[in-house]
């Protein structure tokens, strides 16, 4: 087991579990090996996973989104990431075994596909997918983040500009709805409106905006806080209107987001966690209502700021006051609902 490169600094901040026997869908993580620097953890396979799994909270089941991990290296372009599902299907049924615990890890995968690529490729490669997913592919992914600065990093299949609006890209995306697969949106606060013109030219299709939409608070965005809300929020109300949409709450404590976390002394507590990024949260749950949104861990990449422990913890904090209904919702039943876990 490989622990995090930051493993002694997350150890100083330790808290008891809130509300440990809540159940909870985590619809956000991913598994990854030999993985660059970049980040605090370069290996997370089941043994590292089940650490955090088996930290204190009751997660039921998880649900794996694609990370570029284990691709084919060879075989047709369009067709190698195809291994990716393959690799975590083989850790799902790992997990199904009961050794690693009881959270049954990648009880939904969320692959991707060369939907810039067009037409043809894109089919081809979904239907490969699905066969190789054995009853658990859900959805793709396909990374959007871009900025015109260089000091905010652009995902990295490096996309173009105005890549949800490209006619290519569409015409991969297409083939989703008929499928019964859904989208997974990762991109800027800044790209946004283009989001919501892709929901409204597919409303047959499920969309899940991913972390908020990405609020940046580096380069020209850092110190503006309070400007990038409110751009934030301004877009994000229009994106609401259209109900083929879901939020995942989380994904906020990311470098590009700009909060510092990972340069303090310590950790933050769930608390201040709580505290400094909630508007974000409870705007989001006011305009989409609880039963389109879901919290997520998207670890490890947000173990660059806090343990799994204290993240859940945070959550747990900003809901205390919310009804029973609206906790099942944000805890596991949209997640249930919107991947078909059952």
């Amino acid at each position: 087991m490989q622990p995090s490169n930051n493993a002694a600094w997350l150890d100083l901040t330790q808290e008891e579990t809130l509300e440990p026997d809540l159940p909870i869908i985590d619809p956000h993580h991913h598994l990854w090996d030999a993985r660059g620097s970049h980040y605090v953890q370069q290996r997370y396979l089941i043994d590292e996973m089940a650490v955090d799994m088996n930290s204190g909270h009751n997660i039921v089941a998880t649900v794996f989104i694609e990370c570029g991990a284990m691709f084919r290296a060879d075989g047709p372009e369009h067709m190698r990431c195809v291994g990716e599902t393959e690799f975590v299907g083989g850790i799902a049924a790992m997990s199904a075994s009961g050794l690693y615990g009881k959270t049954q890890i990648a009880k939904g995968i969320v692959g991707t596909a060369p939907l810039r690529q067009g037409d043809k490729p894109s089919a081809e490669a979904l239907d490969a997918q699905i066969v190789a997913g054995n009853g658990r592919f859900r959805g793709i992914r396909v990374g959007a983040t871009w900025d015109a600065s260089p000091d905010v990093e652009n995902h990295r299949t490096q996309p173009p500009q105005g890549m949800y609006g490209d006619a290519t890209f569409r015409a991969g995306f297409k083939h989703l709805a008929p499928r019964g697969l859904t989208f997974e949106a990762w991109c800027y606060h800044t790209q946004i409106p283009e989001l919501t013109a892709l929901a409204k030219a597919f409303p047959d299709t499920t969309i899940i905006l991913d972390h908020f939409g990405g609020p940046i608070g580096v380069g020209p965005y850092a110190g503006k806080e309070d400007e990038v809300f409110a751009a934030w929020r301004a877009a994000i109300d229009k994106l609401a209107e259209c109900p083929n949409v879901m939020a995942k709450l989380g994904g906020l404590v990311m470098p590009v987001n700009g909060f510092g976390w990972q340069h303090q002394p310590a950790p933050p507590s769930s608390q201040v966690l709580m505290e400094r990024t909630r508007r974000y949260y409870e705007h989001t749950i006011d305009i989409f209502g609880a039963d389109r949104c879901m919290f997520e861990s998207n670890f490890p990449v947000d173990k660059v700021a806090c343990s799994y422990n204290v993240l859940w913890n945070s959550f747990k904090r900003l809901t205390a006051d919310y009804s029973a209904a609206e906790k099942a919702a944000l805890y596991y039943d949209t997640a249930a609902r919107v991947y078909r876990l059952g």
